[in-house]
């Protein structure tokens, strides 16, 4: 079964702390809402056109080569990380241009 992002993050704080990194780490939604909040400031007042798709766009593509490069290309592993079935995950590199 895997484990939730917040569960090993907080099974490993206490290792991080003592090795020295920071460890007021904070959850990936905190850094995304800070990211929107600077998007929305450079806006200046203006409407933003198909938000909804650049923010999967610009989350998507890292993660899947992360994923891709952890994993040494095995689309079988990344996906099961992903939680994705292997051909949703070919579609997806495909999609943003990512060897596979």
């Amino acid at each position: 079964m895997a484990k939730s992002l917040a569960s090993v993050v907080e099974e490993r704080l206490p290792e991080c702390a003592l090795n020295g990194m920071a460890a007021d780490f904070q959850p990936l939604s905190f850094h995304v809402k800070e990211a929107l909040e600077r998007y929305f400031s450079a806006l200046d007042g203006h409407t933003p056109g198909d938000l909804y798709d650049l923010v999967l766009n610009e989350i998507e593509r890292p993660l899947l080569e992360d994923v891709m490069r952890r994993t040494r290309g095995n689309i079988s592993k990344a996906a099961i990380q992903l939680g994705l079935n292997r051909a949703t995950l070919r579609k997806k590199l495909e999609k943003h241009g990512i060897p596979s």
